[in-house]
C-alpha cells in the first residue's frame, strides 16, 4: 500500500478535475472508519488498460468510471452485472480478490432520487419525457421503469440514437417522441416526469427545449435536469410553480450504492449529501 495500511480508491476518467466525486466519497470513508484513500485518476483512452490492471493490487477497492471510459472499460473487466449489462456502460468496478467486476450504479442513483422527490413512492399511472438518448438517457429509461412508470417517451435531435436506444432495451416499452415544438407541446402536456438528460445545461443560456414549452406541463410535474447545478431549464420549471431536481442527489445515491458495493459497509448518506452539497457550494 502507498501508506501503511490505507487503501486506495479513486475515479478514473479524462477530465477528472471536475469531478465531484473525492469531496463526496473521502468524507463518507472517513465516517465509517475505513483507511481509504479517494483520488482522482486522469486517464486516457491508451493508458485505460494499465489503469483498470493496477485496481487487481489488494491496497485497491476498486473505482468510478466517468466519461468517456464507461463503455471502454467493459472488455477490460472479468465480469459485468446486470446492472451494467442492461445499462450498457459501467460505472463502477470492484476489486474482489484480484477480479474485477463491473457495476452501474447510474440507474439506481437516478430511481432514488426521483422517488425521493416524487414522496408518495406510486408512480404507475405517471408519463415520463426524456430528452436524449445517450448513456444517460438509458439510465434514466431504465431508472423509471425500474419505478414502474408505464409511459415512456424518448425524444432526440437525432431520431436514428432513440431507435438504437429502443432496439437495445427491447424489454423496455419506449415511445419515439417527435422534437418538433408542436410535438413536444401535446407530449408535454400528459408528462409528470419532465429529464433533461442531454448535455445542454452546463453552460448558462443552454437549454434542451424552449422554455415557453415548459408551462404546457400539468400542475403536479417534476422536472429533472441531471446536471449537478441550477440550470435555465430549472429555473424556469420553478418559476412557472413546478417541482425541480438537479442531479446533485442521483450523484449521492449513486455513490453511495458504489461505497457499499466496495466496502459492503451501509453507506452514510447525509455525510455524502451534506459533503456534495459543500462542494457544489465552493465550486459556485
Amino acid at each position: 500500500m502507498s501508506v501503511a495500511g490505507l487503501f486506495r480508491v479513486g475515479v478514473i476518467g479524462d477530465p477528472v478535475a471536475h469531478s465531484l466525486s473525492p469531496a463526496i466519497h473521502q468524507p463518507a470513508l472517513d465516517a465509517l472508519g475505513i483507511r481509504a484513500s479517494y483520488e482522482r485518476w486522469h486517464t486516457s483512452g491508451d493508458d485505460l488498460p494499465a489503469r483498470i490492471a493496477s485496481l487487481r493490487s489488494p491496497d485497491t477497492l476498486g473505482a468510478s468510471v466517468t466519461v468517456p471510459h464507461k463503455v471502454a472499460v467493459m472488455p477490460l473487466l472479468d465480469e459485468i452485472a446486470r446492472s451494467a449489462s442492461d445499462a450498457g456502460a459501467v460505472n463502477t468496478v470492484i476489486n474482489r480478490e484480484g477480479r474485477l467486476v463491473g457495476e452501474n450504479t447510474d440507474v439506481y442513483g437516478f430511481a432514488a432520487s426521483l422517488a425521493e422527490t416524487w414522496g408518495n413512492g406510486t408512480f404507475g399511472t405517471n408519463a415520463a419525457l426524456v430528452l436524449g438518448a445517450g448513456g444517460a438517457a438509458r439510465a434514466v429509461v431504465l431508472g423509471l421503469h425500474g419505478l414502474g412508470v408505464p409511459d415512456i417517451t424518448v425524444v432526440n435531435r437525432g431520431q436514428c440514437r432513440v431507435r438504437k436506444l429502443a432496439a437495445d432495451l427491447r424489454s423496455v416499452p419506449i415511445a419515439i417522441g417527435d422534437p418538433e415544438p408542436d410535438a413536444l407541446a401535446e407530449a408535454l402536456r400528459r408528462t409528470s416526469v419532465l429529464v433533461n438528460a442531454t448535455s445542454l445545461g452546463w453552460k448558462q443560456g443552454e437549454t434542451p427545449l424552449s422554455l415557453d414549452l415548459v408551462g404546457n406541463l400539468p400542475p403536479r410535474a417534476i422536472v429533472v435536469d441531471l446536471t449537478y447545478r441550477d440550470t435555465d431549464l430549472l429555473v424556469a420549471a420553478r418559476a412557472d410553480g413546478y417541482r425541480t431536481l438537479d442531479g446533485l442527489a442521483m450523484l449521492v445515491h449513486q455513490g453511495a450504492k458504489a461505497l457499499e458495493m466496495w466496502t459492503g459497509k451501509t453507506s452514510p448518506l447525509a455525510v455524502m449529501r451534506e459533503a456534495a452539497l459543500r462542494a457544489r457550494d465552493r465550486r459556485a
